[in-house]
């Protein structure tokens, strides 16, 4: 970029939560490629230490592109008001209540703003916001295309039921989206939303006949990983008048993301998985990682470590037995599932319960599957590497993210196991599982092909960087004709 061209300045505002923090700094990671000028919002204090420790490894990274400003959030003054326990979504909403805060921090910024980039949870109140900026405004959703296909459609189906003011009573035993070829079962639905008057519900109500205020969506997807929900969110069959849908992924891992030697000792639990991986023969371990939002329930941990041993595969497991990973231990796996049990593991595997860098993992030639929640950054990221997956949902979005994966053929979904939680998934079904991921040639080979494709869409001349590219010529057009 030379010294006459106009400076393309961007702001990100993440959201809590590492599924929600990565998509957003992999999305600025595309655009400091191409030379912009970041400035990094960051709502402080973090929940957890991973997203504490990732943010000041971005910023240290690229010290001359990227500066940050922290948004000191006001305290919920009566948190039994919002209707969540979780202190994710907790989070989220003492974000949303003190985005107000943001007017005088943009307005204060040397460089005039050319596009505000924020997380999905946050559309309501940023809205009105950027547009007394008049500042483009965009946000980056955290699943798949066909999960946003779901969320805007979300407003048309509430508009066509103007009696029924929750989901729960609108939403039939399947959603038709216009242009999706397959229907979204009720049990896909993510469950909070069908719980009335739960954060998730009023959030999701409130933002989405919000979208077409937006300038633009990015999501972390390709179109020849989702090309048929992007063609439908672009043509205007899910809502009319919906902003453009930017599939710009797959977002890569950067190196920003590495653990570092100075992250409570998750640089050597690295080091001892990478060595321990190396010992064993090329697609040979199974990765099982449900999420890092997610603890999974004790009396589930003991099936799911039989299934495990009786796989017949070495496994490298990721145990998640609280929420944040700020809050002290009152356990250890080994108080849940008892010596015996705990020794047949650690004879077949590893267990970790420290924070890890998964496409280290993932990318690793012995690891031949992953047994994963299905959340949006997982599902990438094993596309990323080739990796086949079983999907086993736990909350949210995953159902539908799972379903995509079923779909596009990389992986396996047993419906039957439900949501995590729900109910016990015993351990033979688990092995069994396992050895359907692992021995189905035909996942394995249609993995491959699609890190193929991810690799093109990633890699020069890709969608990813023509995106990037047009927005960015856009967005510097936008600044001289306001000089």
């Amino acid at each position: 970029m030379s010294g006459s061209e106009p400076i393309v300045h961007l702001a990100f505002l993440p959201s809590a939560g590492m599924g929600h923090l990565n998509p957003c700094l992999r999305t600025a990671a595309l655009f400091l490629r191409y030379g912009c000028k970041i400035t990094l919002i960051t709502p402080k204090p973090t929940i957890s230490l991973a997203e504490s420790n990732l943010i000041s490894r971005f910023c240290s990274s690229f010290p001359h592109q990227v500066t940050q400003i922290h948004l000191n959030l006001i305290p919920l003054n009566d948190p039994n008001t919002v209707n969540s326990k979780d202190p994710f979504w907790l989070h989220f909403e003492t974000i949303r209540r003190s985005a107000h805060l943001l007017l005088p921090i943009q307005s204060s910024l040397s460089t005039p703003l050319s596009a505000f980039i924020y997380d999905v949870s946050l559309i309501s109140p940023l809205v009105s916001i950027t547009h007394k900026l008049s500042c483009p405004c965009y946000i980056f959703f955290v699943a798949s295309a066909r999960m946003f296909s779901f969320f805007a459609h979300l407003s048309v189906l509430s508009a066509s039921n103007p009696t029924s003011p929750h989901p729960s009573s609108f939403i039939d035993d399947v959603v038709k989206i216009p242009g999706i070829s397959s229907q979204i079962p009720r049990s896909s639905v993510p469950p909070l939303l069908l719980q009335n008057n739960s954060l998730f519900e009023t959030i999701f109500m409130e933002d989405s006949p919000k979208l077409n205020k937006l300038n633009g969506v990015f999501i972390n997807t390709f179109e020849e990983f989702e090309g048929e929900a992007l063609a439908a969110l672009n043509e205007g069959k899910v809502v009319k008048g919906l902003p453009p849908v930017y599939g710009v992924g797959p977002l890569m891992a950067c190196e920003f993301e590495k653990v570092g030697e100075d992250d409570q000792g998750n640089g050597g639990c690295m080091r001892f998985i990478l060595k321990w991986l190396d010992k064993h023969a090329k697609e040979s371990v199974v990765y099982v990682c449900l999420g890092n939002r997610t603890a999974t329930r004790r009396d589930q941990l003991k099936d799911m470590a039989l299934g495990l041993i009786s796989c017949g595969y070495s496994f490298l497991w990721m145990v998640k037995l609280k929420v944040v990973d700020r809050e002290e231990e009152e356990e250890d796996l080994e108080d849940v599932l008892g010596s015996e049990l705990m020794n047949k593991v650690t004879e077949k595997g590893v267990v970790v319960r420290e924070f890890v860098k998964q496409m280290e993992i993932l990318g690793h030639p012995a690891v031949g599957g992953f047994v994963t929640h299905g959340g949006g950054n997982s599902v990438m990221e094993a596309v990323w590497e080739g990796v086949p997956m079983l999907s086993w949902p736990q909350n949210g979005d995953q159902k539908i993210g799972s379903e995509v994966v079923r779909l596009s053929g990389i992986g396996v979904w047993p419906e039957e196991w439900g949501w995590g939680g729900e109910q016990m998934v015993k351990g033979e079904d688990i092995a069994k599982g396992i050895k359907e991921m692992m021995s189905n040639e035909s996942l394995r080979t249609k993995a491959w092909e699609t890190k193929e494709a991810a690799r093109k869409a990633a890699g020069v001349g890709g969608s990813s960087e023509v995106i990037a590219m047009r927005l960015i010529q856009e967005w510097k057009r936008n600044v001289q004709a306001t000089c």
